[in-house]
């Protein structure tokens, strides 16, 4: 080979390993990139951030650990949430060890978190508000399942068309409730509402929710809150929807912690927000999957698959998912009502007011989570449509998106919702 040639090849030779150097670079480049932003299948910003040992070690002196989360069942919205996180391990791959157990009832799960035992609960506002009325230190940091079904339910074959019916009953109309529960509030203000006199026109009847089931001759209706106004309505078809709560109460339940832990291992309480809303998003894109975790829970396996996929559905992939945001302004007004009417009552010991309600909201970790996913905190709750007229305490409300008004899920995300790119289900979304 010449010199000139030689140098020709050398050339070439050098141009070429040049290229292929910054080719592979070029390759890289943007897998790096990707892996900067990566997301899992369904919405969550990888890697996972763990919390610190020195907030590890703070649990364990104070016995909490692993931490222990108590949720009721069945309470639909409730049920899927904290049976995801448990079964996905959300909280293990964070670094916290922790326990999820079921109860039957708010009352039980007030116990063990009024005791310290368990330091993460799941609640309605009526047991909710019953801790703050005790001094219960507790925050909570989401919401969960709001604008859950309640119902009047008469038996399939009354004369009953609505609760209007129930005024002028003589004898009075004996009506099933659980009484101090949400239900006992929603009917509470539907009579008031309707000019229905209690003990006059009504007479309630405390009764549990499996008796409720049960329509049990001698009662007008029944007052229930899903899953069991589904079971009575759609499965049994033993009973009819007379009224629901939706023009009396916005119902929401609370994810909570002890307010210790907010205080002390602030990234404790970070991560088990994030981990909440990582659950959500895992729902919404396997909702078939979490309904076969659901009925492999023992105290749940009773209820049907098709019936726990659509309370799914309709409680935790039905609004947008910036319903968790904990909107204190808007809950305290509301759960005000419900105070006022306990106290009255003569039901509590305290006067729990609106500024007590928004004290025990810690929104900031839920801002938080949005921002590590690039959503905007609306301005107002999901389900409130834009220009509602409505007035927080004006019964009866005007119409708003409910499991009725909505014949579909509100589309996510739109115009407005995100602050920067997200990935879900192998899509980008950009603001």
């Amino acid at each position: 080979m010449n010199t000139f040639n030689r140098r020709i090849t050398e050339a070439a030779f050098r141009w070429t390993a040049r290229t292929v150097i910054l080719a592979i670079l070029l390759l890289a480049l943007p897998a790096l990139s990707t892996a900067e932003s990566k997301f899992t299948r369904w919405g969550w910003p990888l890697p996972y951030e763990k919390v610190s040992e020195k907030s590890i070690s703070w649990l364990k002196e104070k016995g909490w650990w692993p931490i222990q989360v108590a949720w009721q069942a069945p309470f639909s919205g409730q049920n899927t949430t904290n049976v995801i996180m448990d079964r996905l391990s959300l909280l293990s791959k964070r670094g916290i060890e922790s326990k999820f157990q079921a109860f039957g009832s708010g009352p039980e799960i007030n116990e063990v978190i009024t005791s310290g035992r368990f330091q993460v609960g799941n609640g309605g506002n009526f047991p909710f508000t019953s801790l703050l009325d005790k001094g219960v230190p507790v925050k909570a940091v989401a919401v969960l399942a709001p604008n859950l079904e309640h119902a009047v339910i008469a038996p399939a074959d009354s004369p009953l068309k609505s609760i209007k019916d129930l005024k002028g009953s003589n004898p009075p109309a004996t009506i099933g409730i659980v009484t101090g529960s949400s239900a006992e509030f929603y009917f509470q203000m539907a009579a008031e509402v309707n000019g229905i006199e209690i003990n006059k026109d009504v007479v309630l009847k405390n009764m549990t929710i499996a008796d409720q089931m049960l329509l049990p001759k001698g009662l007008a209706a029944v007052v229930p809150w899903d899953p069991t106004v589904a079971i009575l309505t759609e499965e049994r078809k033993t009973g009819r929807v007379i009224d629901t709560i939706y023009p009396y109460n916005f119902y929401q339940g609370n994810f909570y912690v002890r307010a210790e832990m907010v205080a002390n291992v602030p990234d404790v309480v970070q991560a088990i927000c994030d981990a909440f809303v990582e659950a959500d998003l895992w729902i919404r894109l396997n909702p078939q999957k979490a309904a076969d975790f659901l009925v492999e829970e023992p105290r749940l396996k009773n209820y049907g698959k098709a019936l726990l996929l659509k309370q799914t559905q309709l409680y935790n992939n039905l609004y947008k998912p910036t319903y968790s945001y904990p909107f204190a302004e808007f809950w305290g007004a509301e759960n005000e009502r419900i105070a006022t009417w306990l106290t009255q009552q003569h039901r509590l010991k305290t006067n729990v007011t609106k500024k007590n309600y928004v004290d025990a909201f810690a929104p900031e970790f839920m801002l938080k989570t949005y921002a590590k996913l690039g959503w905007r905190v609306p301005s107002q709750p999901p389900f409130i449509p834009k220009g509602w007229t409505g007035t927080i305490g004006k019964l009866p409300y005007p119409e708003y998106y409910t499991r009725y008004t909505l014949s579909k899920p509100q589309p996510w995300p739109e115009a407005g919702d995100l602050t920067r790119p997200w990935e879900f289900n192998g899509k980008t979304y950009k603001p």
